[in-house]
């Protein structure tokens, strides 16, 4: 991480084709995407320069400098945000904290809710704290888990995602936007190595230095008690803590998504009331194939 936006240059032109910015390709090229002269050319800088961005000789290019990059790499309103981001001063490290709590007040009120599943995770995608419904979705979410850790190596999330590919995408992203110029979070750079070693799917994804903030989205999911789920998932930053958030689920009133949940609501109480807990095993015929 030590030339971090070196790697995130190199990385975004590789996956720009010429073709996208005007450039007629003859004969066979050697490298994917741009060559650093062609980024340099269309950027208006030149190619020395370009060549000392890239190798990390030079680490504080002017906004104009790299908006022009921004222009030629085809980097959306996020991604030329995270740009801007890597050529900032460093940030102190963040020392190890200690361990993180979420407000007592969100949890009262996720509490209270019955027909929200709901949780608090940090930046980090540790769960904090989670509500009875939530937890009937899966057992992953449990205080201590890390959600993206277990979404990438648990073969019973994936096949309870029935968006697995699409979710994985977007998780990476979202750490990736949470690295920005804190690249020397020790929290961060051990939950990347741990990834990096573990999972071939976060490898692949990590060197697209895909940046995705963190935003709602539909959850498929699909779970041995009542069958598929479609569930609405809302994002919510909790004010005066360090980027932790509220995700809130919640189905279409009135649809058949809403019957099903509230199903899946009675059947966890009622084994919770038994002293049972919810069966979440998932039928080997329910397995999604790697």
């Amino acid at each position: 991480m030590d030339n971090a936006l070196g790697d995130y240059l190199r990385a975004r032109r590789e996956q720009v084709r010429p073709e996208d910015v005007g450039i007629r390709s003859i004969g066979r090229r050697r490298v994917p995407g741009l060559r650093r002269e062609e980024v340099a050319m269309l950027a208006g800088i030149s190619s020395d320069y370009y060549l000392r961005l890239e190798q990390g000789r030079d680490r504080n290019p002017s906004v104009q400098v790299l908006e022009a990059l921004a222009d030629v790499l085809r980097l959306d309103v996020d991604a030329t945000s995270y740009l801007l981001g890597l050529a900032q001063e460093r940030s102190a490290p963040r020392p190890r904290s200690r361990i993180e709590q979420a407000p007592a007040s969100i949890v009262e009120l996720m509490n209270g809710w019955s027909d929200n599943p709901a949780y608090v995770q940090n930046r980090y995608t540790d769960v904090l704290a989670v509500n009875a419904l939530c937890a009937a979705l899966s057992p992953n979410y449990a205080v201590g888990v890390n959600l993206l850790t277990t979404v990438l190596l648990d073969p019973a999330e994936r096949a309870l995602r029935r968006d697995w590919k699409d979710l994985t995408e977007e998780g990476v992203g979202a750490l990736r936007s949470e690295l920005g110029s804190n690249v020397d979070d020790p929290r961060l750079k051990e939950l990347v190595g741990d990834l990096s070693v573990r999972s071939e799917r976060f490898r692949q994804l990590w060197a697209r230095h895909d940046v995705r903030p963190r935003r709602g989205r539909v959850s498929l999911l699909t779970l041995p008690e009542v069958g598929e789920l479609a569930l609405q998932s809302d994002k919510l930053t909790i004010g005066g803590t360090d980027n932790m958030t509220l995700v809130v689920f919640h189905a279409v009133p009135g649809s058949r998504d809403a019957e099903l949940l509230a199903l899946l609501g009675s059947l966890a109480a009622s084994q919770q009331t038994q002293g049972e807990p919810l069966d979440r095993s998932v039928r080997p015929s329910e397995r999604r194939p790697e």
